[in-house]
């Protein structure tokens, strides 16, 4: 599920590729962050953001170990360079479910979710 935030070309361009992107823009607009959480939840899909409040809210939530959260702490030079960061990170880590994930310039780092 792509954030509110998240760039359309690169949702368009992870749909080409093959993969389910559901995208609060379309399906949820203005939607709360609480309500985005619970809609990622009960799809049991990973969350793609820029919104750094989601770290928060997915531990105090409990997020269950079949969603996970993946926020981009990156500067987007292009919507070009972002998909294909987010390409390559998906084929790179495809168990992304149970973590929150924070994609920096230099590194990714990964926190397991609780149980």
């Amino acid at each position: 599920m792509a954030d509110e935030n998240f760039p359309g070309e690169t949702v368009f361009f992870l749909r080409r590729a093959g993969h389910d992107v559901s995208w609060v823009r379309e399906d949820a607009p203005g939607s709360d962050d609480d309500r985005v959480l619970s809609k990622a939840q009960a799809e049991n899909r990973i969350l793609l953001t820029f919104d750094k409040d989601f770290g928060e809210l997915a531990f105090h939530s409990h997020l269950p170990a079949s969603s996970g959260v993946v926020l981009f702490r990156i500067s987007m030079d292009s919507t070009d360079s972002l998909s294909g960061l987010v390409a390559r990170i998906l084929k790179a880590r495809p168990h992304l479910t149970g973590f929150f994930t924070v994609v920096e310039e230099d590194r990714i780092r990964m926190t397991e979710l609780p149980k």
